[in-house]
């Protein structure tokens, strides 16, 4: 977009977040199932971080890395839901340029974040699988300290610019943001600027960071895959896959709407933005509230400690009544 010759350009104080275009009259009661999923993602993230980190039994690898990804969507969520529903519920749209670059920064550095610990979970799959007589040795606590820094120096270094990129974009038209949230292209779709290297910045992130992860992530489940399949016996098989289960779904809850997100924010101008803005959303919303519930139910030793602490805690509400 090039600047018009007539704007006077202004950097706004505040931005007006709008909700979903088209369905004003129904935000109250579309703010209900995304206040429900929101109270879901806070306690089973909550709840699966204080199984992990008080039972010492839980303290390995793969268990270390849930409870990061647990920190990653209560970060995510919090960043983004309750500001939605003030939105919905108050029409409380207001908020500061300042905040705005805030919420998108911690919006994107969640979501860097959170695929690169999908990519270090599928590492660690890989070695337990393919190479479990090193298994210990490769990944020690020091190493997984060491990868928890790097993904979030990582985060910090590929968002950091791009906020610096927003932050120098006039606007001459409206402060007006159509939408529940504040996300990069709307914002940067709003300025007079050419905003050509925001696209590109977007495009090379979208590859050489979330794409790369990805494909890393399918090589390290095809080797998996074909590893599994040469184990000797069936239950050993078996064993092996449904180890892996609970991350392949976590990993497509993830890809598949962050994606679909990503592409219908640059290409899906002809979608109406009342169907568009709740299928945008979806990143923010669901794979935080099911991630926890998946781990849960799929992995044994998690579900039996979920299960100890409830009857704890039914034990004592019955010994104080």
């Amino acid at each position: 977009m090039m600047p018009a010759d007539n704007h006077s350009f202004f950097n706004p104080v505040t931005f007006i977040l709008t909700g979903i275009p088209g369905t004003e009259e129904s935000h109250f009661w579309i703010a209900i199932p995304f206040c429900l999923m929101y109270v879901v993602t806070l306690f089973g993230n909550s709840l699966l971080i204080f199984i992990v980190l008080t039972e010492q039994s839980l303290h390995e690898p793969m268990y270390l890395f849930v409870s990061m990804l647990a920190t990653v969507d209560l970060l995510l969520s919090t960043t983004t839901v309750p500001k939605m529903l003030a939105v919905f519920w108050f029409r409380a749209g207001e908020i500061s340029f300042a905040a705005c670059l805030t919420q998108m920064f911690f919006i994107h550095v969640s979501f860097i974040a959170e695929s690169a610990i999908l990519l270090a979970m599928a590492f660690d799959r890989y070695i337990a699988i393919c190479n479990p007589l090193r298994y210990t040795a490769v990944l020690t606590k020091s190493v997984i300290g060491k990868m928890g820094l790097a993904v979030v120096t990582r985060s910090f270094c590929i968002i950091f610019p791009l906020t610096f990129l927003v932050k120098q974009l006039k606007f001459c038209r409206t402060n007006h943001l159509p939408d529940t949230y504040c996300k990069h292209m709307i914002i940067a779709q709003m300025a007079c600027n050419d905003i050509t290297v925001h696209v590109w910045y977007g495009v090379a992130m979208a590859i050489l960071v979330i794409g790369l992860d990805a494909v890393l992530i399918a090589v390290s489940y095809g080797l998996i895959l074909r590893a599994v399949f040469w184990l000797p016996s069936k239950d050993a098989r078996l064993k092996a896959l449904r180890t892996c289960s609970s991350h392949l779904c976590v990993m497509l809850l993830f890809y598949t709407p962050a994606f679909y997100s990503y592409f219908v924010q640059r290409f899906g101008h002809i979608i109406s933005g009342y169907i568009l803005n709740p299928l945008t959303n979806l990143y923010v919303l669901i794979p935080p509230m099911l991630n926890p519930i998946i781990y849960g139910v799929t992995t044994k030793e998690i579900l039996k400690r979920v299960i100890h602490v409830f009857h704890r805690w039914c034990r004592r509400s019955s010994l104080l009544s």
